[in-house]
């Protein structure tokens, strides 16, 4: 018993910190390797125009507050009133902590609310599940818009990065498929033991109870007006955020709002796996969408690293920003 839950234990830790690491570290490694950084370095401190990029700033920050504002809606009608400064605080601190950890900025902040304002964590929890749900689906409506009007670029990205599914399938050799046998065994082994592990608690019903009440919390806002314009302004922040960028470099300045979708939402896509801020599988496919608009190789990669390195540094001092000022915050033991 004892060597299973140290099993576990490993298996965690390399599937939630270490395989991420690795993974984005050797994409990275892979598109900068032999650059010349000293180039990379005069392109960011003499080249760029930096007031561009300051303008970014306040999107960004906005959009996750936008966030912390809509969360606030779907925690109301289950009876959880958490204040403002804590709910935006909460969010500022998840995304900083997913760049260690991918994706336990969700627990962050729900641990937070816990904390500062005794909200149910798995209500609060469920909340989540809401959000990442009418995300994806605006993302998905994004998408197929952006898809319908950019046909043929994204035709040319998936021909030439070979993302289609026969063409993934015909590289696939005997020693690919037995490798995602094997993965695939070795996740059904691990939500076994997950599975057998949660159902020694009794409050597992309770917890579970908690998340349905969550998800279902949607339904039962007040202002559902008010609810879209902060989804809407969420995304149009993370897109400007995102556009105002072009604008520090020549060789992005001319491309047009139609490249900024595209890329964008390939971006968005691209940080679904698991990495640090989506470092690596995003870097890779902003930049191959960026060649395939006429930016040259080694101008995309300038681009790439240092707009993604400048929004990471972001989140890291909004991160420590929330830190210090939940510190000086008092703990509410009744929410």
């Amino acid at each position: 018993m004892y060597l299973c839950g140290r099993i576990m234990k490993i298996s965690n830790f390399i599937l939630k910190v270490l395989m991420p690491l690795f993974l984005g570290a050797g994409i990275l490694y892979w598109m900068y390797r032999g650059e010349d950084w000293q180039t990379i370095v005069h392109v960011a401190t003499v080249e760029m125009d930096w007031t561009w990029m300051l303008l970014s700033f306040p999107f960004g920050i906005l959009a996750q507050a936008f966030r912390g504002w809509r969360w606030m809606q779907t925690l109301e009608p289950l009876g959880e009133h958490p204040r403002s400064s804590v709910s935006v605080h909460s969010i500022f601190l998840s995304y900083a902590t997913s760049l260690l950890i991918p994706r336990v900025g969700e627990f962050t902040r729900c641990g937070v609310l816990k904390r500062y304002d005794n909200i149910s964590f798995p209500k609060a929890l469920g909340t989540v599940v809401t959000e990442r749900a009418i995300d994806s689906l605006l993302v998905m409506g994004i998408t197929m818009t952006v898809l319908l009007l950019e046909m043929s670029t994204f035709g040319t990205f998936f021909q030439k990065t070979g993302t289609s599914l026969e063409g993934i399938l015909h590289r696939f050799s005997w020693t690919g498929y037995l490798v995602v046998a094997i993965c695939a065994a070795a996740i059904l082994i691990l939500l076994h033991f997950l599975l057998r592990k949660l159902s020694i608690y009794n409050k597992v019903r309770a917890t579970l109870r908690g998340i349905w009440q969550g998800v279902v919390s949607l339904k039962g806002v007040r202002n559902i007006p008010l609810f879209v314009v902060y989804t809407l302004a969420i995304w149009g922040s993370y897109f400007l955020h995102y556009y105002l960028t072009f604008f520090c470099f020549d060789f992005t300045a001319h491309l047009g709002l139609g490249c900024a979708l595209v890329t964008f939402i390939v971006g968005s896509i691209a940080v679904i796996v698991p990495t640090p801020n989506g470092a690596g599988p995003w870097h890779f496919a902003v930049k191959t969408m960026l060649i395939l608009y006429g930016v040259a190789d080694e101008q995309a990669l300038y681009f790439v690293l240092i707009v993604h390195t400048v929004q990471t540094m972001l989140v890291v001092l909004l991160g420590i920003y929330a830190w210090l000022a939940l510190s000086f915050t008092k703990i509410r033991t009744n929410p």
